[in-house]
């Protein structure tokens, strides 16, 4: 399906806080393995609870909780860099173990821009004193339908400011 007037709604998650076996649901890359159940649905509790403590274990740094602090540098670096790519962002959150963003990409690549802005947002966390990986692999990127959809998403990621999440939107400089 392609995406109403070019645009998407991405998410992803910090390092490890949403891995295989999750009690929340999960799907293995490109549905390789059938899993039943989903973050809406999730499954039977137990069923994956062996594979969920293997992921665990493989992990090469504990999972990443950003603070508020964290929040702040990390959403205001992925602004910075994907504006630099000149990427049309309407809205980003940014909470303790994700991401949400509504943008426009052009012609580019959405996954790689939002790689490269992550980066960009480690490598400031870093220079804070974050010494370790900040973003889990790939982010979900899920077109808009329509109008309606578009203004539903918006609203969906501004809402994540209740529940503490960092959040900037974009503001017309006329008036």
């Amino acid at each position: 399906m392609s995406a109403w007037n070019g645009w998407y709604h991405v998410n992803g998650n910090t390092y490890g806080t949403w891995l295989p076996g999750d009690k929340r649901g999960w799907r293995s890359r490109h549905h390789k393995q059938h899993v039943d159940g989903d973050y809406k649905n999730p499954p039977p509790p137990g069923t994956y609870d062996d594979l969920h403590e293997h992921a665990k274990g493989v992990m090469g740094q504990p999972a990443v909780v950003l603070n508020v602090d964290q929040r702040r540098i990390a959403g205001e670096a992925l602004v910075e860099m994907l504006l630099k790519q000149e990427v049309e962002v309407l809205a980003l959150s940014v909470d303790a173990v994700h991401f949400h963003l509504l943008a426009r990409f052009g012609d580019l690549p959405a996954r790689a821009v939002v790689g490269r802005a992550k980066k960009h947002a480690t490598f400031t966390l870093q220079r804070g004193g974050h010494r370790r990986r900040v973003w889990g692999k790939r982010a979900r990127v899920l077109p808009i339908k329509d109008r309606a959809h578009q203004v539903n998403v918006f609203r969906y990621i501004l809402s994540h400011a209740t529940s503490g999440a960092w959040t900037w939107r974009f503001e017309s400089d006329s008036d």
